[in-house]
């Protein structure tokens, strides 16, 4: 079993669907508020990493995890907290946005769900 594929007795609250769902409700709303949206996915993508067995905020545990996939989704969610702040430029917003969308698919596509 790779670090994506699940267990659901190892894994509570996994839902793929789910996630996805939530994902196509947050992007309809792009045109609206991109700052909220991005503070949005997220929390998702957090939801998505957690699940998966990574160390969000823990430095030195998710060194052994993928370190791009953390420090793509870390910088994604500093632009999003400089956001709620009205600190960060629009094309910083889209940028994680655009990053967020590239963790999002990279686990939805590695979860390996029956």
């Amino acid at each position: 079993m790779t670090s994506f594929e699940r267990d659901d007795a190892e894994q509570p609250g996994f839902d793929l669907h789910e996630w996805e769902s939530r994902w196509a409700s947050i992007e309809e709303d792009l045109d609206g508020n991109h700052d909220a949206a991005l503070s949005q996915l997220a929390e998702l993508v957090e939801r998505m990493l957690l699940a998966t067995g990574y160390s969000v905020d823990d430095p030195v545990a998710g060194q052994g995890d993928e370190p791009e996939v953390l420090v793509t989704y870390r910088s994604a969610r500093e632009t999003a907290e400089r956001a709620e702040l009205g600190a960060a430029s629009r094309g910083e917003v889209e940028l994680a946005i655009d990053d967020l969308r590239d963790v999002f698919t990279a686990l939805s596509g590695d979860v390996g769900v029956d």
